[in-house]
């Protein structure tokens, strides 16, 4: 998995490829600790080719985390990722676009 990341202003934005599982999320996790100075966060998961339980509980403390803020936004799930989203009901929970 690699994640790029994109500051503007007090909106963040981070690109994620490749998979998002038990492996991964631990680095996912990391890279979100790291904004510090956002109120905002976009996740693109345009080239997310898949999300594990693991991924799914980064995502959840990370909305609670940005819900108090400025909040937080999916974009650009393929069908695969969008499926687990509705399966898990995160896709009533998250705001996804």
């Amino acid at each position: 998995m690699t994640v790029n990341k994109i500051q503007n202003g007090s909106s963040c934005t981070l690109s994620v490829k490749g998979r998002l599982d038990t492996v991964t999320a631990p680095a996912l996790e990391a890279e979100i600790a790291k904004i510090t100075d956002a109120d905002s966060l976009v996740i693109d998961f345009k080239e997310l080719e898949y999300i594990s339980s693991a991924g799914l509980r980064v995502l959840l403390a990370t909305h609670k985390n940005f819900v108090k803020k400025g909040g937080l936004t999916i974009t650009n799930p393929n069908e695969t990722v969008n499926d687990v989203f509705e399966v898990t009901g995160f896709n009533d929970i998250l705001v996804i676009k």
